[in-house]
């Protein structure tokens, strides 16, 4: 019996592979989830699980705050990215961040089935096509990406709320909180990501495409 969660914000497309893999896997039990705040609550609850397929853009994840933030908070779960995108330069980083594997959206069904029993077996998968670009990356530097995962989920939507150029009183309104509690907040994230002011937590969250998680009726 395997065990999977797709984690993706289109559910048409969850509903497809849902429906490819069980095909393709006998016995295979599959939960979804629509965006990182559904994801981590799926991860609490379910045991034994033996791999997320993540969409690396559904709303809350950013650039890589979603895997890397997963990767913290249950370090023991075997995480492969799906995307749409097919960047070598992107696909070093996630694999870098811990993900075991990257597969295309656009795969053929018993592509995704052979990759996720390679992973399963313990091995890294990558596309063919992919191996030798993603292997000539440089080594990169995700230092600001584990900095941004130190922050609680509380101090995330404070610096997606101030990439969005809301004030601080605004940012409380939203929370339900106090403009005290704001500033804060807003301190502990200065602290965290060793930066002095407004501006550059809005350049990082601009640079890491950081969104609060919301998904689109």
């Amino acid at each position: 019996m395997i065990s999977l969660i797709i984690a993706d914000d289109h559910p048409l497309f969850r509903s497809a592979l849902s429906s490819a893999l069980r095909a393709e896997i006998q016995g295979v039990e599959i939960a979804e989830s629509q965006d990182l705040d559904s994801t981590l609550q799926c991860l609490e609850k379910t045991d034994d699980l033996d791999l997320l397929l993540l969409d690396l853009n559904m709303p809350g994840s950013g650039e890589l705050y979603g895997l890397i933030r997963i990767r913290k908070d249950f370090p023991d779960v075997p995480v492969a990215i799906i995307s749409g995108s097919e960047d070598s330069a992107m696909v070093a980083k996630v694999i870098d961040a811990g993900a075991l594997g990257f597969i295309p959206k656009t795969s053929e069904p018993v592509t995704y089935a052979q990759a996720i029993n390679a992973i399963l077996a313990g091995d890294i998968w990558l596309p063919e096509n992919l191996k030798q670009a993603v292997e000539s990356q440089p080594k990169p530097d995700l230092s600001v990406q584990n900095k941004v995962a130190e922050l609680t989920p509380q101090q995330y939507k404070v610096l997606c709320y101030l990439h969005e150029g809301l004030l601080n009183k605004q940012i409380a309104f939203e929370l339900s909180i106090s403009e005290a509690t704001v500033k804060a907040h807003i301190t502990a994230i200065f602290r965290k990501l060793e930066i002095n002011n407004r501006t550059q937590a809005v350049l990082i969250a601009s640079d890491l495409k950081l969104q609060i998680g919301r998904i689109d009726s």
